[in-house]
This record gives C-alpha cells, sequence and structure tokens, in this order.
C-alpha cells in the first residue's frame, strides 16, 4: 500500500500496488500544502499549508486516514522524517524551506508534541536520521547542517556543524545508504548527485559527484528566485535507491526526467540512463523489492509505475490518475 500527498488538492490518496498495477483504494481530506508526510507504524504525520503538523491513523483495511490530533506551527513545512532518539523514543524531523528552520519535536503517545530543538538557515530542504545523527539540506546556503541526536532527540551540533557544498548548487534532498557509509545529496540547481563518506561519529566529507539531467536536453544552471521552466534551467527533485543500491534514481522537472545512475561499490559512476516521465516529476518512490519505481507528476495529475530493468532503463507499467498536484509518495 503507498500513500500520495496531493499538494494543491488537499488529498492522500491511498493506492495499492500489485502485479504491476496501481489500485486506487480511498481519498482522504487532509488540507492544502500536503506536500510532505511521514509514517511511523499505522500514524501518518501530514504537513499542511495552515501551517500544522496533523496526526492521523491509517485504516489499512479501508485505506481511509483518520485526524487525531493537530499541531500549529510557526511555517509551512518541506520535509517531515520520523527518527528514534538514542533513548529509544521516536521523534518527528521538520524542515521548513520558507521559515529557514529545522528543528525535532516529541511524539508523546504517537501524537506531535512540544518542539525538542530547532536551528536556522536559508531554505532547509529536507533532514533525516542515520543512527545517532540528523542531517539537514540548506538550499539557501549550499550546506548540509550536521548533528548528534542526544538520547532527549535534542540537535546538538558536530564539532564541525556544517558540510559546504558547491556554491550555487541548491543542496535539496538526502538520503543514505543501508550501510550508513554514504549519504548522497541530489542538488536542485545543478541537478547534480552528490555523495559523501560518513565518518564513525557522524561527519561528513565530500566524495564524488555526477550528473542527474540529461545532458543533450540544453538545460542551464539554475539560481534562486529564477523560473526554471521559463528559463529552460536544471530543477532537481528527488532521489532514492533502487535494486540494491545498484542504481541512485533523480528526477528533474524541466525536462520531466528520472536519471538512472549506476552506483559502483556505494560510489557514483558517470553510466547514466534518461527516462522520461510525467510532467514535473517532484515526487517518487521505489517499491520495496527494489525493482519498481513510482513517479509523480506534480503538473500533470498522475503517477506512473515503472520496471527498472537490469541496465537502468525503466519500462512504464501502469498510470494513475490522482489528485491536484501529487508530490509526495511513501509505501506504508
Amino acid at each position: 500500500m503507498l500513500l500520495i500527498g496531493n499538494d494543491k488538492g488537499g488529498t492522500i490518496t491511498t493506492a495499492r500496488f500489485a502485479d504491476g498495477r496501481l489500485e486506487r483504494v480511498a481519498d482522504t481530506e487532509v488540507g492544502v500544502g500536503c506536500s510532505t508526510f511521514a509514517i511511523l507504524g499505522d500514524l501518518v504525520y501530514v504537513a499542511s499549508k495552515e501551517p500544522a503538523i496533523g496526526t492521523y491513523r491509517l485504516d489499512r483495511a479501508a485505506g481511509t486516514l483518520a485526524e487525531l490530533h493537530r499541531r500549529p506551527i510557526d511555517d509551512p513545512l518541506a520535509y517531515l522524517a520520523v527518527a528514534t532518539a538514542p533513548g529509544g523514543e521516536p521523534i518527528l524531523l521538520a524542515s521548513s524551506y520558507h521559515g529557514g528552520w529545522g528543528a525535532s519535536f516529541a511524539l508523546p503517545d504517537g501524537v506531535v508534541g512540544p518542539e525538542l530543538s530547532r536551528f536556522h538557515s536559508r531554505n532547509i530542504h529536507s533532514g533525516i536520521a542515520v543512527g545517532e545523527n540528523a542531517y539537514f539540506a540548506s538550499l539557501g546556503d549550499d550546506l548540509i547542517a550536521q548533528f548528534r541526536l542526544t538520547p532527549e532527540g535534542v540537535l546538538e551540533p558536530l564539532a564541525e556543524p556544517i558540510v559546504t557544498c558547491p556554491k550555487g548548487s541548491g543542496p535539496r534532498h538526502l538520503i543514505v545508504s543501508g550501510d550508513g557509509r554514504s549519504v548522497y545529496l541530489l542538488t536542485e540547481f545543478t541537478s547534480e548527485a552528490i555523495r559523501f563518506d560518513r565518518a564513525p561519529d557522524g561527519a561528513l566529507t565530500r566524495a564524488e559527484s555526477a550528473p542527474a539531467f540529461d545532458p543533450d536536453a540544453g538545460l542551464s544552471v539554475s539560481a534562486y528566485g529564477l523560473n526554471p521552466r521559463e528559463g529552460h534551467l536544471m530543477w532537481g527533485a528527488d532521489l532514492h535507491f533502487a535494486r540494491g543500491e545498484e542504481w541512485l534514481l533523480c528526477t528533474e522537472r524541466t525536462e520531466a526526467t528520472i536519471g538512472a545512475i549506476r552506483l559502483d561499490d556505494g560510489r557514483l559512476t558517470n553510466e547514466l540512463v534518461i527516462t522520461s516521465t510525467e510532467d514535473w516529476p517532484r515526487g517518487m518512490t521505489v517499491t520495496p523489492d527494489g525493482e519498481h519505481a513510482i513517479a509523480l507528476g506534480e503538473a500533470s495529475g498522475a503517477a506512473a509505475l515503472y520496471y527498472l530493468e537490469e541496465d537502468g532503463t525503466l519500462t512504464q507499467l501502469d498510470r494513475l490518475e490522482t489528485g491536484a498536484g501529487p508530490n509526495w509518495v511513501r509505501f506504508v
């Protein structure tokens, strides 16, 4: 089962994936701006434009979401992620692009509770946890802020609190390898994947990079405040592993492509396979078997299902119309 956030429509579509098909199950009203959510068992934490974080319980049989709690916050969010503090308690990491802050929240009794800590940087776009560490990508300051999580879930800066990224690259989304030794970043303005080595203490060191856009499309580097579609500029969005971390899939919105980058023992290579997809593919995910990808067209209002061939080619199997502005999808 998967959940699809329809940002402009204010709904979450529940769908089932089976036998190479996507089947709509239900739609739940959650509020306009539902462009990120995080999952903890049957609990779903949904950000809205209001701004607030709603806590919902998923009925897996019916596919519907029932609201349990709503917590007002200062600014809309770009990214939510569930983490486990070293003390064993679950916490919620929140990233606010327009507010310019990242924070950790307690989850007493499963609902969003007190804010535990906060830091500031321009245009925070995502935050993830890896073991006892947390990392946040700052698109506006071209950096990754790195922290240790205290047993209480407080964000404590490492001795080197930031890792710089190439100037003007626009750090956007982060993922971590299964062994925890590498962190991967996709940039928005240069649409490139960058790998970072992760030390035992959690400190990141920039390693190699690889382009994630169509090299034959004539795209130019973007910058904050520019319109990528009008200027035919790079517009990187999301990234996920596939086929047991043999491939890194990255979306680019201006040309509406998925770029599959082959990984060699975790390292980025220059082997790139481009597949055209839905218009404005802001969000995507990979099925638990690692062999299928689902890309959302924020402009087309649909989800496309693909099978990832061994050579990195994506073969479309199905297409499901969702709601207005789909841009976030996760399996539950």
